[in-house]
């Protein structure tokens, strides 16, 4: 997200104004209203991130299921006896033989791959619920950044009246002779300056609601809020210690090195050779008879003991374990930090407001000296400039204060509005 420059003009309170028309009215064929963001989450279910994040869970209940498969029997037939030298060249002597062949998994194979399976689907469920926290953070800073260029559109438009009211001051001196032409001319510098900040402003706002638009996953563009987002922040007056090995990225990498052993455990146990039982019927047609055969075969494990994927599963079992350990350090760090950065957060939007405050009375009392003819030009445009910075001191904090509270709302598991993640 952007820094903020400015102050909440008159164009946030009207665009709402629009938008709570617009959507009343249901005349926003030209206009498309982004809902309130708790709404606006809800509503991409259907987005591509979220598609996505529900199609690797899909993937492992699919494996999971494909893993309670038994193994397919053989059904064989054959004919002995027949098409050689006499007396088998026709079929008096011929023995024919049908045959089911079915292969078992004893010694615990097949319930190995089943947990293994079923470890699977719990590390996609946790990989998903911490990429759907991820998507709501920047779901959230999308939301904010299209306000913040709403309201950088109103500070730039509110500069440049003051401006354009500077510019009016100085030519009614200037023709009344207390001021040089020179005075109008730097005024009129500004005025111009000014309106292509305005410019470079809207062009910001059409890029904001452009990324808003793609992350929400909608086909028709946004083009106003529903409700602002950065003044409900009110500070942070406690907050309780956050376990890390219940925050979502710590939870998803202890899934994963769960499932890593289960994977371990089927390997080695996929190197235990299978048991084919065989059972069949046999014709006899010299004798006019039939018999029944039965059989047991079992591989002799002599040059697969399947120790290459057993090393594999290994390693990344130590992969993921290390990743479980790396991931809940980061976790206590972020944790720490984000407490701290809201904290510094509070503190600095209520230096901010102070700030403000004075640059709006400096700047006040300049123009009063200034319509007065008793301070030059300079002075008044150097105490604009300096309420134009404390408009961007402000919102600065305000950013700020709203990333932090973003990054602990992602944290604890729920969006920036409070709802919980599943």
């Amino acid at each position: 997200m952007q820094a903020f420059r400015g102050r909440l003009p008159r164009i946030a309170v009207s665009g709402a104004v629009v938008a709570t028309c617009l959507m009343a009215g249901g005349t926003a064929a030209s206009a498309q209203v982004a809902p309130p963001f708790a709404e606006l989450f809800r509503q991409t279910s259907e987005a591509p991130r979220q598609l996505e994040l529900e199609a690797e869970v899909d993937r492992a209940e699919g494996l999971a299921r494909q893993a309670r498969a038994y193994p397919n029997p053989t059904v064989s037939v054959m004919t002995e006896n027949v098409g050689g030298q006499r007396p088998y060249n026709r079929f008096g002597r011929a023995e024919n033989t049908l045959q089911v062949n079915q292969p078992l998994e004893l010694f615990g194979k097949r319930s190995a791959r089943i947990a293994a399976g079923e470890a699977g689907v719990v590390a996609a469920q946790a990989r998903t619920r911490d990429g759907r926290l991820s998507y709501a953070y920047e779901l959230a800073r999308a939301y904010a950044g299209a306000e913040v260029a709403d309201r950088r559109i109103g500070l730039a438009e509110d500069e440049l009246e003051e401006a354009e009211a500077d510019l009016k001051a100085a030519r009614a001196l200037v023709e009344a002779g207390k001021e040089a032409r020179l005075r109008g001319l730097q005024a009129e510098t500004e005025v111009n300056s000014l309106r292509a900040v305005v410019d470079t402003a809207k062009a910001e706002r059409v890029g904001a609601y452009s990324r808003l638009t793609a992350l929400s996953g909608q086909s028709v563009s946004y083009s106003t809020l529903a409700e602002p987002m950065l003044d409900r922040l009110a500070p942070m007056k406690g907050h309780g210690p956050i376990d890390p090995t219940q925050t979502a990225p710590y939870l998803a990498a202890k899934a994963d090195a769960e499932a890593a052993a289960r994977r371990v455990t089927s390997a080695k146990r996929q190197a235990i050779p299978d048991v084919t039982v065989s059972v069949g019927v046999r014709r006899l047609e010299v004798d006019n008879a039939n018999a029944l055969l039965a059989a047991v075969s079992v591989p002799f494990p002599l040059f697969d003991r399947n120790r290459g994927n057993i090393d594999a599963a290994q390693a990344e079992l130590r992969g993921a374990q290390a990743r479980e350990a790396a991931t809940r350090l980061e976790a206590e760090a972020a944790i720490q930090a984000s407490l701290a950065f809201n904290e510094a957060a509070d503190a600095r939007a209520a230096a901010a407001d102070r700030t403000l405050s004075t640059a709006e009375e400096s700047y006040r009392l300049a123009r009063i000296a200034y319509e007065a003819g008793k301070s030059p030009l300079i002075e008044l445009l150097a105490a604009r400039h300096g309420l134009g910075a404390a408009r961007g001191v402000v919102l600065d904090a305000r950013a700020a204060q709203f990333d932090a509270r973003a990054s602990l709302a992602r944290l604890e598991g729920r969006t920036i509005t409070g709802e919980p993640v599943q």
